[in-house]
């Protein structure tokens, strides 16, 4: 069996400026803190986000935001998080602001080879602009493109040494999904326990998408 335990710091030597890296969490709950905190310290800049938001200024992708390691944002809001807006207001940082349903079913197309999707969310706002528009069965549709990164940091609640993931209630949102749109994906654990350990049916992200494991305690 491949041994996918690594350090902290041999995972984030895996982010290079200039990636586009794809980060779990929901208001920063099933963030992989650790992981974030170690970019900080890292300094590597140029990134190109795609999450669900930009956290807080002390918690989640937030303190990336603040420490300007983005040059380019797609998220869903960012409302809770000051600093992205005075970024985005500036110029320094550009913000793809998209709706939550079409940010996931981009990642879910970009992780099963999909080439993108019809949807009437966004007509008749900003959303629109530039895209292709096709009308179906009488009702204006817009076409939205798969989303990839080359890097996903998602976290899981247990994982095997394997990567078979269970999370924790809410902490599940984008992690499966990112999972799946990536060239690279490592997940920071709470918990790692011996391949077995997990009952089957109780996976709810198979270990295959998982390149490398962090974490699990002292």
């Amino acid at each position: 069996m491949i041994n996918k335990i690594i350090s902290i710091n041999e995972a984030i030597e895996k982010v290079q400026d200039n990636m586009t890296i794809m980060v779990g969490g929901f208001l920063a709950n099933g963030s992989p803190e650790s992981l974030i905190d170690a970019l900080v310290a890292s300094n590597v800049k140029n990134l190109t986000l795609i999450c669900n938001d930009t956290g807080f200024p002390d918690k989640g992708v937030g303190k990336m935001v603040v420490s300007k390691q983005f040059k380019k944002i797609i998220a869903s809001h960012v409302g809770t998080n000051p600093e992205t807006a005075n970024q985005m207001n500036s110029g320094t940082t550009e913000v793809c602001l998209t709706p939550q349903g079409t940010l996931a079913e981009k990642i879910r197309c970009g992780g099963n080879g999909l080439g993108g999707f019809y949807t009437p969310t966004g007509i008749g706002t900003e959303a629109e602009e530039g895209k292709e528009k096709k009308i179906i069965n009488g009702k204006e549709y817009i076409f939205e493109m798969p989303l990839r990164a080359d890097v996903a940091l998602l976290k899981a609640s247990v994982v095997d040494k394997k990567g078979n993931m269970v999370f924790n209630k809410t902490t599940k949102n984008f992690n499966p999904i990112m999972a799946t749109a990536a060239d690279l994906v490592i997940v920071e654990a709470e918990k790692i326990v011996e391949v077995g350990e997990i009952n089957p049916e109780h996976v709810m992200c198979s270990g295959i998408f998982v390149d490398y494991i962090v974490g699990g305690g002292k």
